[in-house]
């Protein structure tokens, strides 16, 4: 089962191929460029590679406004680039997982260049038409503040098209039994070239009812089963990873009562309740969430990260809760967006401080779920405030300090690369930091490594365990006889604390796999630490000797 269900001990790597490596001096990076780097990401650890979207786009959207989901944009090279590349990753024991956009498609798609031309072509019932403009569409938008509509009338066809993103990004009508086949049959092709599984890209969306006479639009869930079975037929061991922002109560309807649709989703609730955490030192809000989101099924895995290639999400915190992070991390209106997010990258939204930005990434890495790291965090890359939207976090990869950050020898890469201020890649780059033991590189490393050699994070069952300090997160793994037990305070100054774990915990040794600082329970069987500001700490209970004995006991 172990080999199976290969993502539950999985590590994750997120990046574009456009702003990670160019091979031949266009500005812009490519397959060859990221194959050239691939025992890089090898050496970090990585067992997944998650890559944006690369198929041909007109690039109004980082290219999610695909025009063809059949080929690889020529600026990335070929789909025998692509191959070479995924069987590269193989070879490396490397997965590959792909963006997979399927809500909406660009307006420079022939499928939509023709159902706007002719009311009578086969595409037409791929989008979804009005002859009138609804009521409802000036709400709903994916993008307050910069969208204004989510019905937009076409001056070809003279009738409205529904779009819940931008205006150049029909969406496709999925409810229509053709366009699911579609969707089916680009699933296989990609899977046939070497992929692992899809990012599903706005879940909820793709399943949603659509239509001007939509009132309140009902999830057709019976669609994720029909995308899983099609995938295990075809691939026995490949996945979807749904992004679906959704309350917790809906969560078991992606994944299915028995694990029969979504195998992974991203934890956005816990994600949002741990920047709060960061934020006012309060775990409560944290610990609930984990608690909220526990029930899966055998099958199913959250997909644990800090930061993405979108704004940070803060839409399910209360407005206290929100104001809180925005007055912590992102206080300018500069640094917000959409009313609900922070557009930073991770590294200057905590002030560049090694201790909490550790601090962040040990918690990603143990709590429960598969870590998805994305590119530039493992060395503490920073934002251009002066790019557009979400372009301020997506600048180019910084691999040394030659010009452009070696991303490219071209004088006008495809992003600005940073190279003022103290996350320009004078400072912040892989060639300085492999040289520096200590180096956030190095760090990330032996963290990958550590999280690897603890499946039970992965596997196991999680519970926190109460110290009476709302500021120290300790939750508690179990899975195969094996415990391990992690530890985190977000205090700024130095704090003790004390608790007790469960009775078949309390007679053995906590050894410590990070620094040896192990810990036995006093005589009223209770663990009394101190922990640094922003510490933590990473045991297994008894050890591997104890565990010995007690076997044999």
């Amino acid at each position: 089962m172990i080999n199976d269900l290969w993502y539950k001990n999985a590590v994750v790597y997120c990046l574009s191929v456009e702003t990670f490596m160019d091979s031949n001096g266009d500005g812009v990076g490519d397959f060859e460029g990221l194959q050239r780097r691939l025992d890089y990401l090898a050496g970090l650890g990585v067992t997944a590679i998650w890559l944006m979207p690369f198929q041909t786009s007109p690039g109004r959207d980082d290219g999610y406004d695909v025009s063809d989901y059949y080929n690889v944009d020529p600026r990335y090279g070929t789909l025998g680039d692509f191959v070479e590349f995924t069987h590269g990753a193989k070879q490396r024991g490397i997965r590959v997982l792909i963006d997979l956009v399927v809500n909406h498609t660009s307006d420079e798609h022939p499928w939509f260049k023709e159902a706007r031309a002719d009311k009578k072509s086969r595409y037409r019932d791929w989008y979804v038409w009005s002859k009138t403009k609804p009521a409802a569409a000036d709400e709903g938008m994916v993008f307050p503040g910069v969208q204004t509509s989510t019905w937009t009338r076409d001056k070809q066809s003279g009738e409205y098209y529904f779009h819940r993103f931008y205006e150049f990004q029909p969406d496709l009508n999925t409810a229509n039994p053709l366009v699911q086949a579609e969707i089916l049959k680009i699933m296989g092709f990609w899977i046939q070239l070497g992929v692992s599984g899809f990012r599903m890209d706005a879940v909820p969306f793709v399943i949603s009812e659509k239509g001007a006479d939509v009132a309140q639009p009902k999830e057709q869930f019976d669609m994720l089963r029909t995308f899983r079975e099609f995938l295990q037929w075809r691939k026995g061991d490949s996945v979807i990873l749904a992004e679906a922002n959704v309350l917790p109560k809906e969560n078991i309807e992606y994944f299915g009562d028995d694990g029969e649709r979504m195998q992974m989703m991203f934890n956005f609730h816990v994600n949002q309740a741990l920047f709060y955490a960061m934020a006012s030192a309060d775990t409560r809000p944290l610990v609930k969430a984990l608690k909220d989101t526990e029930k899966l099924p055998k099958t199913g895995q959250w997909g644990i990260f800090l930061r993405n290639h979108d704004e940070l999400d803060l839409g399910r915190l209360t407005q206290s809760q929100r104001q809180t992070v925005f007055n912590a991390f992102g206080p300018d209106k500069g640094m917000q967006l959409y009313d609900r997010g922070i557009r930073r990258r991770l590294a200057p939204m905590l002030g560049g401080d090694i201790r909490r930005l550790k601090l962040a990434y040990s918690l990603m890495y143990s709590l429960p779920g598969t870590p998805v790291l994305r590119y530039g965090d493992e060395i503490g890359m920073g934002d251009d405030l002066t790019l557009p939207e979400r372009n301020c976090a997506r600048t180019p990869m910084q691999w040394s300090n030659e010009p452009q950050g070696g991303f490219t020898k071209s004088e006008k890469p495809v992003l600005p690369v940073i190279s003022e201020g103290p996350y320009g890649y004078g400072h912040v780059n892989v060639a300085f930091q492999r040289r520096d033991a200590e180096s956030m590189l190095n760090w990330t490393e032996r963290m990958v490594r550590m999280r690897k050699e603890a499946p039970e994070i992965g596997w196991g069952t999680c519970s926190a365990v109460d110290c009476g300090d709302p500021g120290v997160l300790i939750l508690r793994y179990a899975w195969r006889d094996n415990v391990v037990i992690v530890i985190h305070s977000f205090h700024d100054r130095p704090v003790e604390i004390a608790f007790r774990l469960p009775q078949d915990n309390n007679d053995g040794p906590l050894i410590d796999i990070l620094d040896g600082h192990d810990s036995r329970a006093n005589h009223d069987r209770r663990h009394h630490m101190v922990h640094e500001p922003y510490g933590f700490r990473w045991f297994r209970a008894g050890g591997l000797d104890y565990l010995l004995k007690r076997r044999r006991a």
